[in-house]
C-alpha cells in the first residue's frame, strides 16, 4: 500500500462521529462512484488488457460495498438521497494531465490515493465508533480498501516504470495533502 504524505486532521474523527448519518450517506455515494470510476476506465482503455479483469472485479466489490452501506442506512432508518459531494475527488482529479499516457498514470495514482485515504479514514472510524455494527462495518472494509489501493498501483506498474511512478506519485500525493488542508468543514468521508 502506498504511503500518504499527510495524515488526517485529528479534528476530522470528532466531526465524523457527530455526523455519522451524513458520513454513511456519503460513504454509499463514494462506493457507487468508485464502481463507476473502475467501469469508466474499462471503457476508456479497452486496448489495455491488464486493466480489464482487475477493474471489473474491483467494480463488483465496490458495488457490493455500496449495497452493504445501503443496508446500514436502512437499518438506521435513513434513505439514500442526493447529497452535495465533497470537492475532494474532483479537486484531486484536476491534476490529471490531458494527454496519454500521462492521463492513465495520473488517473491510476489518484484512484490509489483515494483508496488509501479511504482506508485511513475507515480505520479511524473502526477504532472510535461506539456502535459495534458500524465499527465492524469499517473494520471489515479495511483489507479490501487496502487491496484496491494495491490494485491501482499494480496496474500503474504494468504500464509505467518505477521511476515514472515514484516521481509522479510525489506530485499527486502533495496535491492530495493540500486539498485536505483546505477542505471545507463538512462531514464527509473525504473531507
Amino acid at each position: 500500500m502506498l504511503k500518504l504524505t499527510s495524515t488526517t486532521d485529528p479534528l476530522w474523527i470528532g466531526r465524523a462521529l457527530a455526523n455519522m448519518d451524513d458520513i454513511l450517506l456519503d460513504h454509499a455515494h463514494c462506493e457507487k462512484k468508485a464502481a463507476s470510476t473502475a467501469l469508466s476506465l474499462i471503457f476508456r482503455y479497452p486496448d489495455r488488457p491488464a486493466l480489464l479483469l482487475p477493474l471489473s472485479r474491483l467494480a463488483r466489490e465496490e458495488l457490493s460495498h455500496f449495497e452493504l452501506v445501503l443496508d446500514h442506512l436502512e437499518r438506521r432508518g435513513l434513505k439514500f438521497v442526493r447529497q452535495k459531494p465533497s470537492p475532494y475527488a474532483g479537486k484531486l482529479m484536476s491534476i490529471v494531465r490531458p494527454l496519454e499516457p500521462a492521463r492513465l498514470l495520473d488517473t491510476l495514482l489518484c484512484c490509489a490515493l483515494i483508496e488509501a485515504r479511504s482506508c485511513e479514514r475507515m480505520k479511524l472510524l473502526s477504532e472510535h465508533l461506539e456502535d459495534p455494527e458500524l465499527s465492524d462495518l469499517y473494520r471489515g472494509l479495511l483489507a479490501v480498501e487496502a487491496r484496491h489501493n494495491t490494485t491501482y498501483l499494480e496496474l500503474a506498474r504494468e504500464y509505467f516504470s518505477q521511476g515514472e511512478l515514484t516521481e509522479r506519485f510525489h506530485v499527486v500525493a502533495t496535491h492530495e495533502a493540500s486539498i485536505l488542508r483546505e477542505a471545507p468543514d463538512v462531514p464527509r468521508l473525504h473531507n
